[in-house]
């Protein structure tokens, strides 16, 4: 198998839960293949570079091997090889968000119905 879509192998490497969600970043320009936007039909080769928007954060990761079917999450993992920048980055990352959460925590209840109303109106709904 010499090249697989982009879409489906980000689906076999687990960055995406389904396939349409892959392609759906791409046509949204979070993929990027080789320094360029990758469209979700755009074929992955072993050697690629790829830079990954995703919630879980960015990533950036060198192809290793190509899958069009989706294993188990010890499988995906050998698809790709991600740089060690981007892993640097990603815990750093990780970390200020946790420290984010010790100086505004998460309320203790549900807002009541005033504040819901001033959620709303901060949001623009309604």
């Amino acid at each position: 198998m010499p090249a697989v879509r982009i879409d489906k192998w980000l689906w076999a490497a687990r960055f995406f839960k389904t396939r349409t969600l892959a392609a759906r970043a791409c046509d949204l320009g979070r993929i990027e293949s080789n320094k360029q936007p990758a469209k979700p039909a755009r074929e992955v080769h072993v050697g690629d570079m790829l830079q990954i928007k995703t919630e879980g954060g960015e990533f950036e990761v060198e192809v290793l091997l190509l899958s069009e079917v989706r294993g188990p999450a010890a499988v995906a993992r050998t698809l790709y090889r991600e740089t060690e920048t981007s892993r640097e980055l990603r815990i750093k990352a990780a970390e200020e968000r946790k420290a984010g959460m010790i100086f505004s925590p998460a309320p203790q209840g549900r807002p009541s119905k005033r504040d819901r109303r001033k959620i709303h109106q901060f949001r623009g709904e309604k």
